[in-house]
């Protein structure tokens, strides 16, 4: 959440509430909604980190904002992550490491994970099937979010599939 953040405030001044919603406009209904509470304590943290600057400012119907600006140590944090690839192999997958153990345990039977698994997988591709078709068209971000989360369940499912024909 944090660099983010910063990413958005690159475009200008804004206060935590503008931040959500642009997130939020951003991303679509398919990236799970950030936390305004959760943006305020990361607000915080980037301030005291010297990443952004906060001034409060005053408002004559409702109770005082504070107005966030990114700072040049905020510019160089972002110039560092926009030039950094991501490298997350799933080795050290969850699921993977249930199949591992259960033949060793006894305690689960490895086809009756791989189908609870796939049921799961298969679940979450037609939820995001109906997320695909609820948002906005013209959300080209949100649609290629839901795009690259349906094509990595698709690997996990063919995953599944050669799991369980190594392991029958």
């Amino acid at each position: 959440m944090r660099l983010p953040l910063l990413a958005l405030l690159a475009r200008g001044p804004a206060h935590g509430y503008e931040l959500k919603q642009d997130l939020e406009q951003l991303l679509g209904s398919a990236y799970p909604q950030p936390n305004v509470g959760q943006i305020y304590v990361t607000l915080g943290r980037l301030e005291k980190s010297g990443l952004i600057e906060g001034q409060d400012v005053e408002q004559s119907s409702r109770p005082n904002k504070k107005v966030y600006h990114l700072t040049e140590a905020g510019r160089e944090a972002l110039s560092v992550w926009f030039e950094e690839t991501e490298d997350e192999p799933r080795v050290r997958d969850e699921f993977f490491m249930k199949l591992a153990v259960a033949s060793q345990t006894g305690l689960a039977d490895r086809i009756a994970l791989i189908n609870r698994q796939r049921r799961q997988y298969l679940n979450t591709m037609r939820n995001l099937s109906k997320l695909a078709a609820a948002e906005n068209r013209d959300n080209r971000i949100a649609q290629l979010l839901i795009e690259g989360a349906m094509l990595h369940l698709q690997a996990d499912l063919d995953w599944l599939e050669r799991c369980q024909e190594e392991l029958e």
